[in-house]
């Protein structure tokens, strides 16, 4: 379903609060199925999109050598940390969708229409949250053909999923509201000078007592750290733990980080998104 077929539910006439709700609904799936329809018409893209986090993996794990100087299996720990990169990556094809559709007029167009303010932004993160499930899916199973494991039960490994999807709603916030700022898709790649070494920054690949105390201190506060040593301890892999308050507290980390991108960005991405065309 394109931009120039889809169309939006026609508006809704007075009602209650359930009313009000179930066209909210209508029209988020509906931009939800917009966004869906993507996917088959551009299956390199969405092939590509996938690739590229296992193609990173599998260099670092046989090439580059991350995770090296860590008690045990080495992937052990570069695996989880890889799935957190995944996650905060994603806020580029995040981005260059919402600048594509903002270059080409559609949002305008949906903006336009009888149809909740709303829809279009909750279509965008609902497509991409379901991407990412279908992200970590692959990872973990191209993880688990290199030789990693997980060793604390099912349930411990469902609360590392939710601590990986939930920074990847907050990374997915930043996106958007970014993407509503730059306006076109050949900004996406100042964006990405930006997110690598952040990204990097992190201990992704190294555990921080590897590097010098001021650098090793930095790594340990960037979000993508928190969450990365959380999901290491609710997988049981070796997480290289430095002793830090951080190093500590990684799961409570691991959430207040998300929540707080979150509580900035969301209303950001609203407001940009209300002030659009005007």
């Amino acid at each position: 379903m394109s931009a120039a077929t889809t169309t939006a539910p026609v508006a809704p006439g007075p009602g209650g609060a359930t009313s009000r709700l179930g066209w909210a609904l209508a029209d988020s799936w509906t931009m939800t199925r917009r966004e869906l329809a993507h996917w088959a018409r551009q299956p390199v893209e969405v092939i590509v999109n996938l690739a590229f986090p296992v193609m990173l993996l599998l260099m670092f794990t046989y090439l580059v050598g991350g995770g090296r100087g860590v008690p045990g299996d080495p992937t052990e720990y570069l695996v989880p940390g890889m799935l957190a990169l995944t996650m905060a990556f994603g806020l580029e094809a995040t981005m260059l969708a919402v600048t594509q559709d903002l270059g080409k007029g559609v949002i305008d167009r949906f903006r336009s229409m009888p149809m909740v303010p709303g829809a279009v932004l909750v279509g965008r993160s609902a497509a991409d949250m379901l991407q990412s499930v279908v992200s970590l899916a692959v990872m973990t199973g191209v993880g688990y053909a290199v030789g990693w494991r997980w060793h604390n039960g099912a349930a411990a490994a469902l609360g590392a999923v939710g601590l990986l999807l939930l920074l990847r709603f907050a990374m997915l916030w930043v996106g958007i509201h970014l993407a509503m700022v730059a306006g076109r898709p050949e900004m996406v790649t100042a964006v990405q000078i930006l997110v690598w070494p952040v990204g990097f920054l992190s201990n992704v690949f190294a555990t921080p007592a590897s590097m010098p105390g001021w650098l090793g201190a930095v790594v340990e506060w960037n979000p993508m750290s928190a969450t990365a040593t959380a999901v290491r301890e609710l997988f049981g892999n070796p997480g290289g733990a430095t002793g830090s308050w951080a190093a500590e507290h990684a799961g409570l980390l691991a959430v207040l980080w998300p929540v707080a991108i979150i509580a900035v960005f969301f209303p950001l991405a609203v407001r940009k998104f209300a002030r659009l065309s005007r």
